[in-house]
């Protein structure tokens, strides 16, 4: 069972971009976490951060990477599209990661999830030493080769307390997906009260 310490947020976040600022040339970093953890606020926290070092950084939402609703919800909103088919793993990689790496540009949105239609986003030319922080439920366990791996975790009983009453399909999701495809974070964040996180030793 693994043991955590109490740590004030706003340390969670400099202690996420301290790790951050450790990695060399272009680096990718996930920050997992169901809707209900807000991960892309605390990735947006991180990335400036990491601004205020003098390093590129910018955050990516996982939610701006969904299929379009005719296939997300070809079969209803329940738990099996929603771990299945409802966001693009495959675009996040080449778009984001194998972007940033290989061709020193990335894109920041691929669907508007609210329009469903394309972003229409144009592409953003990275500096060598660009850190992209991905924000977003069910990152990990994926074979995505990011950087570094943060998973604000949460307990089933505060992930169901902190969901929206027409995203309760969304929570066995989450929780089959992290017992079925466990991938061990880098920084491991009890997140179940954010104003009183705990980070794990």
């Amino acid at each position: 069972m693994p043991r955590f310490d109490p740590i004030a947020a706003d340390t969670l976040v400099d202690l996420v971009a301290d790790r951050a600022a450790a990695l060399p040339g272009r680096a990718v970093v996930a920050v997992d976490g169901a809707d209900a953890a807000d991960p892309l606020e605390f990735a947006r926290a991180a990335a400036a951060s990491l601004r205020t070092r003098g390093r590129p950084a910018e955050a990516v939402s996982l939610h701006d990477y969904v299929r379009p609703a005719s296939l997300r919800l070809e079969f209803g909103r329940d738990a099996l599209s929603y771990r299945t088919a409802w966001f693009d793993y495959a675009g996040l990689d080449r778009e984001v990661l194998r972007g940033l790496r290989e061709h020193g540009r990335w894109l920041p949105a691929l669907w508007d999830e609210a329009t469903d239609r394309s972003a229409r986003a144009t592409t953003i030319s990275a500096a060598g030493d660009t850190v992209l922080f991905v924000a977003g439920p069910m990152l990990l366990g994926r074979g995505l080769a990011f950087d570094l791996t943060v998973e604000l975790r949460l307990s089933e009983g505060a992930l169901r307390r902190g969901t929206e009453s027409t995203q309760l399909f969304t929570v066995d999701a989450v929780l089959r997906h992290r017992r079925e495809s466990p991938e061990d974070p880098d920084v491991l964040v009890n997140w179940d009260h954010r104003d009183r996180p705990a980070v794990r030793r």
